[in-house]
């Protein structure tokens, strides 16, 4: 049997086998669209990652088809981010998209960080 382009990413994109608990992680936060844990080597004092159930491969990848889980993602951010106590201090929403900007994981994945000042550098 030949696996599809689709389905070999999916069984060999690290999110998707840690959103099918095959890698253990930290959760921060699920729904039945959106996973979200801990980083596992932090830029901050909060580093979660958040990423659609759904492999998509990056935000390149959106379709109309696929695009409703930007809004789960956003509404995830406003829950997690008022249960880590970041919600008025602040924080910032990354997502890198392809590998110039340094995206190392092709799975559609923000990066939410915080608790400490971030100052106003943008890199």
């Amino acid at each position: 049997m030949f696996l599809k382009r689709e389905d070999k990413e999916m069984s060999d994109c690290l999110f998707c086998r840690i959103v099918n608990r095959e890698i253990p992680s930290t959760p921060v936060y699920e729904t039945d669209k959106v996973y979200a844990f801990l980083d596992i080597e932090p830029e901050a004092p909060v580093h979660v990652l958040i990423v659609p159930k759904q492999h998509i491969s990056s935000h390149n990848a959106l379709t109309e088809d696929n695009v409703d889980v930007m809004k789960d993602i956003h509404l995830a951010v406003n829950e997690i981010v008022k249960k880590l106590g970041i919600s008025d201090s602040g924080y910032r929403l990354i997502n890198n998209c392809g590998p110039d900007s340094g995206q190392t994981v092709f799975h559609l994945h923000y990066h939410l960080v915080g608790g400490k000042s971030l100052g106003t550098k943008i890199l």
